[in-house]
């Protein structure tokens, strides 16, 4: 007799899927679960118009929470299927992630603590340098999901660090980017945003609606992009919304990976968010890819707490 997963099973894959990254911590996703498959749904609702017009972070931020369905699902001992963008008339319907008996082909359970444990870290990483033994398996898990990880070398560091510097210039010069920032600054108790002490969130938001600090963050940015260990660039072959969400689990996938090691990472992503751009990232490398994610690497000095999340009943949808 076939066993069917029960809603508790379902939830808790749920759960854990939400546990991955997402721009301005939007969190943008919603599930609808059935009786043995979960429904992953991107939420527009939670799109940043200005950061992100095109919708190609909010597909990778679903991106990574689909890699976390996989992987909790292994995890529970399950194999399963995936059906991609399953209804045409209803794009925002991203995947149907159905839980079946079969033997795993892949599985992705010995990244399950990873999954607990990865953190986004913002601040200065220690000076020892990943093996290239390290640097390797994460091109190749990559590789797998189907995009490409290329490091920095060091004769071009400086130029995309040029870049970094000039997308924060220009982001800060937006007063419409100044305003969404804004907009996402929240108290940790508000369960999703980029969390601030509550009592200054009110006059952080204000400052940063206000001021163009582009110069100061363009200056931190470049510190920790020289001292950091790697940086790395992630590219898709194509750069369409099926690419967008593949990138998504290759990215969380490496993360997991590196967060074994004892990796973590945060993002630079400037360059590619800011379009006149990104061209000129992706002219410094010898490929034919498009720039997806621009991170920094490296062994971080403390251990943080992880970002807000909201209620799993606030994401889950009848």
């Amino acid at each position: 007799m076939e066993m069917l997963p029960d809603q508790d099973t379902l939830r808790s894959l749920v759960q854990h899927a939400v546990l991955a990254p997402s721009s301005h911590n939007t969190q943008p996703w919603l599930f609808h679960i059935e009786d043995r498959a979960v429904q992953l749904h991107a939420d527009p609702s939670r799109a940043l118009q200005v950061n992100d017009p095109e919708g190609r972070e909010l597909l990778m931020s679903c991106g990574c929470a689909l890699f976390n369905l996989r992987v909790a699902a292994t995890h529970a001992g399950w194999s399963y299927n995936i059906q991609m963008f399953p209804d045409p008339e209803r794009p925002d319907y991203l995947a149907r992630f159905e839980l079946d008996e079969d033997e795993l082909s892949c599985d992705l359970s010995p990244l399950f603590d990873a999954l607990l444990l990865r953190r986004t870290y913002r601040n200065r990483f220690q000076k020892r340098q990943p093996t290239e033994d390290v640097l390797s398996r994460l091109g190749e898990v990559a590789k797998l999901e189907g995009a490409c990880l290329t490091q920095v070398e060091e004769k071009c560091r400086d130029a995309v660090i040029d870049l970094v510097r000039e997308g924060d210039n220009r982001q800060w010069q937006n007063e419409d980017w100044r305003k969404e920032l804004a907009e996402w600054l929240h108290g940790s108790r508000k369960g999703d945003g980029l969390a601030v002490p509550g009592l200054v969130a009110p006059l952080v938001r204000g400052v940063v609606r206000r001021f163009d600090m582009g110069k100061s963050v363009a200056s931190q940015d470049d510190l920790l992009a020289s001292e950091s260990p790697l940086l790395l660039l992630l590219s898709t072959r194509e750069d369409n919304r099926d690419a967008w969400v593949r990138a998504g689990q290759a990215l969380q996938r490496l993360l997991l990976e590196a967060q074994r090691e004892g990796l973590q990472a945060s993002y630079l992503n400037q360059p590619i968010q800011v379009q006149a751009l990104r061209p000129q990232l992706q002219a410094l490398f010898d490929s034919q890819g498009h720039p997806q994610m621009l991170m920094r690497m490296g062994y971080p000095e403390e251990t943080l707490t992880a970002s807000p999340r909201r209620p799993v009943e606030d994401v889950i949808r009848a």
